[in-house]
């Protein structure tokens, strides 16, 4: 089975490239954070207690930790000395409300391909892996509805729809090593938002477990349900703060018998801004994506292919200032295929597209979709280090954000200027910005800022915070459209909600977790 490259710490040579990077404790970046005296250390009782109820030696683990305390970004390290992996709702229960009665604060963690730090531990908390926890329970083929446990596979998920006639809502980059349950703790958004909406849109019902043990039973089925307060919205999108989720009711759509992708090269960003609208006059209910890539993201990526797939060439004879890469899913393959060559052809008579190409098969289609899927991971490999903000602005405004930081870079001088000459090309090694691009969704107004860098550090952070969500903020965008809060994030909260709005959080999060054990120092 296929698994997306995400997954790098499965790999021996993922394991050789962790070995590699010195990464400092999180406690020794931000001295400022302590580690709360009410939690209690863990002692060999706890061990024993532990081992009664998870009797299986994998489940619990005290040894080589470090693809559980190290986030996806090798940005933060905790010091956890325990991982737990029960496979039950009970086994969660049963953790949970010792850990409660004993002070043990805990992170509950998911494929740990999140990108603010919310899925590893800060100092000694124990790690909650629900690796194991990834059964379907059940699927309903007349609704759609599909019953599953939170630690399967999102790829493991669309496998098993697509040979039932149906897809996930919800399609990632990392689709390979992300669970289920950690989308819906960050009310993940994905590729096809536009079409399908948010998760939290799609999520039927829940099955919880409260700090205190208690099993919250809600995995209804029903796609009207008005009966009191809809408490699984606070549980989507919590980051593990409130409980943990234990089971996902979830509606799927049927799958397109005609998916149309098309890939082009454009001038300008006001022509993305015009395409765009075009595209929803003239694709309308068959439109499904509408993504946006600088042509510095793509440079990334056909620098990391010719190193990993040098056979495989780019869609389009000549590089472009921006591209655009359009989905449509529907029914009728002539009637679909149709539509797509209109729009293109009156787009290049009204000089919005430069040139495009259109996917002849499924195969085709899924090369086309790797030149976007593969921009996160390039950038990483192409710096070594990233700096990733992932926001919603105005459509208007959401490539002014690139360009904005990128003048402010080289003001400060820390990346090269873009009208630099190749001769310039040794001052410009020296600079520990390597580059800055944006791209995203642009049907959702979610733009993601990529900047590569040579290795973290404190002045080339400086330099981007507050600045990123002061710009974000005076433009009424969110600073967190996917991901979370999780810890990075944390200081930045007062840029994206008001104070009331930040006091009814702290107000909610005291009434489900009083004594703050739940992947405490993240989020508040």
């Amino acid at each position: 089975m296929r698994r997306a490259s995400f997954q790098r710490f499965l790999s021996s040579s993922g394991k050789r490239f962790l070995s590699q990077k010195i990464i400092p404790f999180t406690f020794e970046k931000y001295p400022n954070v302590k580690r709360n005296p009410n939690f209690k250390s863990i002692d060999s009782q706890d061990i024993a207690f532990f081992q009664s109820i998870l009797p299986s030696p994998q489940s619990i683990l005290q040894s080589d930790l470090d693809e559980f305390n190290i986030d996806w970004m090798y940005k933060f390290k905790g010091q956890s000395q325990l991982v737990l992996k029960p496979t039950s709702t009970i086994q969660v229960s049963q953790i949970l409300k010792y850990c409660n009665e004993k002070n043990l604060a805990l992170v509950p963690q998911g494929g740990n391909t999140g990108l603010v730090g919310g899925g590893v531990p800060i100092f000694d908390e124990i790690v909650l892996s629900l690796k194991n926890f990834n059964k379907i329970r059940s699927f309903d083929e007349i609704n759609g509805i599909l019953k599953c446990d939170p630690g399967i596979i999102l790829q493991d998920a669309q496998e098993f729809l697509a040979s039932k006639g149906y897809i996930f809502p919800i399609d990632l980059g990392a689709k390979g090593s992300c669970q289920i349950g950690g989308m819906v703790g960050t009310n993940a958004g994905g590729l096809r938002l536009l079409r399908y909406g948010p998760l939290h849109g799609s999520i039927l019902g829940l099955e919880v477990v409260l700090p205190d043990g208690t099993i919250i039973d809600g995995m209804h089925s029903l796609r009207k349900d008005n009966t009191g307060y809809d408490y699984k919205q606070l549980f989507i999108g919590s980051e593990g703060t409130l409980g943990v989720v234990t089971g996902i009711s979830v509606a799927t759509p049927i799958k397109s018998n005609s998916v149309q992708v098309a890939f082009m090269g454009i001038k300008d960003y006001s022509s993305a801004m015009k395409l765009y609208v075009k595209a929803k006059q003239d694709l309308g209910e068959i439109l499904s994506a509408f993504e946006f890539m600088d042509g510095q993201s793509q440079e990334f990526v056909k620098k990391y292919r010719s190193t990993t797939s040098p056979s495989i060439t780019f869609p389009l004879e000549e590089s472009y200032p921006y591209y655009i890469l359009i989905e449509t899913s529907g029914s009728n393959k002539d009637h679909d295929q149709s539509k797509m060559e209109t729009f293109l052809e009156t787009a290049m008579e009204n000089e919005l597209i430069e040139d495009g190409t259109i996917a002849q098969d499924s195969n085709e289609a899924h090369e086309l979709w790797n030149w976007r899927e593969l921009i996160p991971e390039s950038c990483q490999l192409n710096g070594g280090s990233v700096y990733k903000y992932d926001i919603s602005l105005p459509i208007r405004d959401m490539y002014s954000l690139i360009e904005e930081t990128n003048k402010r870079l080289q003001e400060q001088s820390l990346i090269a200027d873009s009208s630099s000459s190749p001769s310039s090309s040794s001052s410009s090694s020296s600079k520990p910005v390597i580059g800055a691009v944006g791209f995203g969704h642009m049907g959702d107004g979610n733009i993601h800022l990529n900047i590569a860098t040579k290795q973290y550090s404190k002045e080339v952070e400086s330099v981007l915070e507050p600045f990123v969500y002061e710009f974000v903020s005076s433009k009424n965008g969110s600073i967190s459209a996917e991901h979370g809060i999780g810890f990075q994030k944390k200081p930045y909260l007062t840029y994206g909600r008001s104070k009331e709005e930040i006091q009814l959080n702290r107000q909610i999060k005291n009434l489900f977790d009083p004594k703050g054990i739940m992947n405490p120092y993240k989020l508040l």
